[in-house]
């Protein structure tokens, strides 16, 4: 019985392949120009997005700049250093950027 549910099985899929082949070739014919949109949609869409998308992230980044930092307030249950890290002096994690993250004691600047 499975043989011959293998055979048909088989034989539908060989089937199904063969007729999706045997259409015309994808780059058959002619082109017509179709090089030509998309170096348009290139120039005229994408390019400008790319601008636009740029101008956004910097307008963001100058908004974020110029806002002042936080008051630090020291709570002890936040930034607790129970051993030091194995790098530098110890308080200043891998990532730490001084302009942002607080030591235990405050700002750096």
């Amino acid at each position: 019985m499975s043989a011959i549910l293998n055979h048909a099985i088989r034989r539908q899929f060989g089937a199904t392949a063969a007729r999706n082949m045997s259409g015309t070739a994808a780059v058959a014919g002619e082109h017509s120009g179709g090089y030509k949109v998309w170096k348009r949609l290139s120039f005229f869409v994408a390019v400008p997005a790319v601008g636009l998308c740029m101008l956004n992230a910097y307008l963001k980044h100058q908004e974020e700049h110029d806002k002042p930092r936080q008051e630090f307030v020291k709570y002890e249950y936040l930034r607790r250093r129970e051993k030091r890290f194995p790098w530098g002096e110890g308080q200043k994690s891998l990532f730490h950027n001084p302009h942002v993250n607080p030591l235990p004691d405050g700002y750096e600047h």
